[in-house]
């Protein structure tokens, strides 16, 4: 979607750029132009070497290879903050902020507005409000902490980063991974005015109906190199994705067989702080149950309850008909398996290795009379990172050093090696690729087909309406509405979802 022509000449040229690191070669040779009002978007698997380009964009890698220009001039940052003075601003999918300040100070964290070594208090709060406003969220009060924030607000704090900066280009890394659907729109509004104000745009996304609906060009990488270029106007989805994974898929969202049965999880009258009324209802085996809500509507917090993360009570709590322990390590045992939306918060241990990540939480598998397999525990992390196609040095990687997809690939090995009986996902195609996504909705089919249980939060409508067996609505702490996946549309999803919300999202 077009905002202004594009100038002759491209705004940013990144020419022939290559990066290895070891004996890993992250890019070879890639090229791409973006133009003064106009959105790139650029496309990929995870790992195939999106982030690596931006990072060598944003002065934090220096290309081995290549060049760059901005507006005309030679550009080579000799770091982060100087790409950032140069008029380049990065919204990243992984959050960058600083918990414990507040929304103020994160969003003008380097940025600050000085007169005589002395901050300037209330210019600078005039610009984050501004900055908020635009995002349609005067709620996030300048002064709150950053830590009680949900991910999805905190990820507006990142955009509205960019937004003061007064970049000449703006990069966006997945930006709506945690936003739900009114969020997405008012975020593509805001894209439409920069476009309008001649600002060059690099839009990288893993949904491809949110590409057509912003971007105008596209890049597409593979393995570190580019594979395609044009006009999104000149190419289907299918040729995308087929250039992304390098053959054809058949189906983005693959059915497996699988019928509900008996009761598994029983959920009666569960309170808590987050909670505003009671809620209660049934998760079956073989059943997948999606969970659909605005952010800070109560998804999360019901999961983390359960797990036993968040204190909450209930009437009653059991796991095929048994009442579960109090304890999350006594839940974990009893058969529960939790992919938190925050993988890297809470989802993984980041200074450990991708093997330890995989197995720590269920090393008897591989121990006897004592003594660790290491051997047997090496072959099954193997194996799990094969079956997700992670993509890493081995199994002694350290997690950090992953891309933020194949980071959530593990995190969702780590469960289904875990062989929990019921599934806790959280976002959990938050961030890859369309071909593992794919491959991550086979393999909860199957789970439902073993007779496992799995709860299915997500702000992707498409995939709730494609995979889940029942889909329930969260309002404001309330499980609203729940029926069968049959008995629901996108619209009426989204109606009953912001029902009782529509003061605040207006």
């Amino acid at each position: 979607m077009s905002g202004t022509e594009p100038t002759s000449e491209p705004h940013l040229q990144m020419q022939q750029i290559s990066k290895r690191f070891g004996a890993t070669q992250a890019l070879l040779k890639v090229s791409l132009n973006a133009f003064n009002g106009q959105v790139l978007a650029l496309i990929g698997e995870n790992g195939a070497g999106k982030s690596t380009l931006m990072k060598v964009l944003s002065g934090a890698h220096e290309p081995d290879e290549g060049e760059m220009r901005l507006g005309g001039e030679v550009f080579a940052p000799s770091g982060p903050q100087a790409a950032r003075r140069a008029g380049v601003a990065i919204v990243y999918q992984e959050l960058n902020l600083a918990p414990d300040l507040s929304v103020e100070d994160n969003i003008m964290l380097g940025m600050e507005l000085s007169r005589c070594g002395l901050v300037q208090k209330s210019q600078q709060r005039k610009q984050v409000k501004l900055a908020l406003d635009m995002l349609g969220h005067p709620e996030l009060q300048p002064t709150r902490l950053v830590r009680t924030l949900s991910v999805g607000a905190q990820q507006l704090i990142e955009i509205a980063r960019a937004l003061v900066s007064d970049a000449s280009l703006i990069v966006f890394d997945e930006p709506t991974s945690s936003l739900p659907a009114q969020d997405v729109q008012r975020l593509f509004s805001i894209i439409r005015r920069l476009q309008t104000r001649g600002i060059a745009i690099i839009y990288i996304s893993h949904f491809l109906e949110e590409i057509r609906d912003i971007a105008d060009h596209y890049v597409v990488l593979r393995d570190g190199s580019t594979v395609g270029v044009g006009d999104l106007k000149t190419v289907s989805d299918e040729e995308i994705v087929s250039l992304m994974v390098g053959r054809s898929v058949n189906t983005l969202f693959p059915h497996v067989e699988h019928s509900p049965g008996d009761v598994l999880l029983a959920v009666e009258e569960l309170k808590g702080t987050h909670l505003q009324t009671p809620v209660s209802f049934e998760l079956r085996s073989g059943e997948i149950f999606g969970l659909f809500g605005l952010v800070g509507s109560g998804r999360t917090e019901l999961l983390r309850m359960i797990f036993g993360l968040d204190f909450g009570t209930a009437k009653r709590l059991d796991l095929r008909g048994r009442p579960l322990p109090k304890s999350t390590s006594g839940r974990i045992a009893a058969g529960l398996g939790l992919v938190s939306e925050d993988r890297k918060a809470e989802g993984l241990a980041q200074d450990m290795s991708v093997i330890d990540n995989l197995t720590l939480s269920r090393l008897t598998a591989y121990s006897r009379l004592g003594w660790l397999d290491l051997g047997k525990r090496t072959q099954a992390a193997k194996q799990w990172m094969q079956h997700l196609e992670v993509k890493s040095r081995g199994p002694e990687q350290s997690i950090r050093d992953l891309s933020g997809g194949n980071q959530q690939k593990v995190a969702i090995a780590r469960v289904l090696h875990q062989d929990a009986d019921v599934l806790l996902l959280d976002e959990p195609t938050r961030g890859i690729d369309v071909g593992t996504k794919a491959e991550i909705y086979r393999m909860m089919g199957e789970m439902a087909a073993s007779g496992k249980g799995v709860l299915f939060v997500s702000s992707y409508l498409p995939e709730l309406l494609a995979v889940c067996d029942t889909i329930g609505v969260m309002v404001r702490g309330s499980l609203r509405e729940v029926r069968p996946q049959t008995k629901w549309t996108e619209h009426e999803l989204l109606t009953v979802a912001v029902g009782s919300e529509l003061t605040e999202v207006n």
